[in-house]
């Protein structure tokens, strides 16, 4: 059941902010805590349950060992499975290392809301890539979120990006700065190796397809999950899971990430904004398919 409820004002403890938050994205993530797939992983929690892993706002307390940052615009990658709760909230308590400030001009404190989660899932897929500049990326998923940022990234790193898309949004993954758009398909292997004949250097499956999408990459190359999916390795592939929650660069990353989206270089795409009290009709939508940016969720 998902329903707003009246919970005390957290407190920042120390290397903590308090954030009074502008805007929280919903997530898939966030539907998978709300059907209790991730109930297992919540056994430590108590309820009310707070889902939410992205925010944008300002500082509002700072907790010990942290400089004075009071009143500072920000977003923070949130972890919903930690006792503070996750980012769907007016108030949200976050480590220090998992917010970065916002710059000044180039990116709209609302719109910030929706960068941390999936743009940090790309930068650690194409972390656990590590292919060169010149190399082929393959990008399933294109046209969703942790998809588009993937491309913007690895398009930043120098890669040939070769994506797929429906043919609705094949002018959207094209903006975005693929070089190269295959039909969407659950079977890669084919659309991706007519493009590429020998197959793409890494691919980060961000359309969760699995195992017919280690069809699309040649033999020795790599692949990134983007789910916690049982996938053995064959032809020599090397399968990496990315894992936002593990990131081992976050505050570096998240610098990274605002920097790019202050100079246009990643593009937030919000789809939408809604008041807090519409957040049902958010988590529909987004479990009805289809949205194309991120829905947003004001305080």
């Amino acid at each position: 059941m998902l329903e707003v409820v009246h919970l005390p004002i957290p407190r920042p403890g120390p290397g903590q902010v308090r954030v009074r938050v502008t805007t929280a994205a919903v997530n898939p993530t966030d539907l998978l805590l709300r059907e209790g797939v991730l109930a297992d992983r919540m056994a430590h929690l108590s309820p009310p349950h707070v889902p939410g892993m992205d925010v944008s706002g300002t500082v509002d307390l700072v907790g010990e060992g942290v400089d004075d940052i009071t009143g500072r615009p920000i977003m923070a990658f949130v972890n919903p499975l930690a006792p503070t709760g996750g980012a769907q909230a007016e108030y949200v308590v976050v480590p220090v290392e998992q917010l970065v400030e916002l710059p000044p001009r180039g990116l709209d404190p609302g719109d910030a809301g929706g960068l941390p989660m999936n743009s940090l899932t790309a930068h650690q897929a194409l972390m656990l890539l590590s292919l060169p500049a010149g190399a082929t990326l393959g990008v399933t998923g294109a046209a969703g979120a942790v998809g588009g940022f993937t491309i913007q990234l690895g398009k930043h790193r120098g890669l040939r990006v070769v994506a797929d898309a429906a043919e609705s949004d094949r002018d959207l993954v094209l903006g975005l700065g693929a070089d190269v758009v295959v039909p969407r398909s659950t079977a890669p292997g084919k659309t991706f190796r007519a493009a590429v004949p020998d197959g793409v250097d890494g691919l980060v499956d961000a359309a969760v397809i699995g195992r017919p999408a280690l069809d699309a990459v040649r033999e020795g190359g790599a692949f990134v999950a983007c789910r916690p999916i049982p996938l053995p390795s064959e032809r020599g592939i090397t399968i990496h899971q990315a894992l936002v929650l593990r990131h081992p660069a976050m505050a570096v990353a998240l610098r990274e990430i605002v920097a790019l989206a202050a100079e246009g270089r990643l593009t937030p795409r919000t789809a939408d904004i809604l008041p807090v009290e519409q957040v049902a009709s958010a988590h529909r939508r987004l479990a009805a398919g289809g949205v194309r940016g991120r829905l947003l969720l004001s305080f």
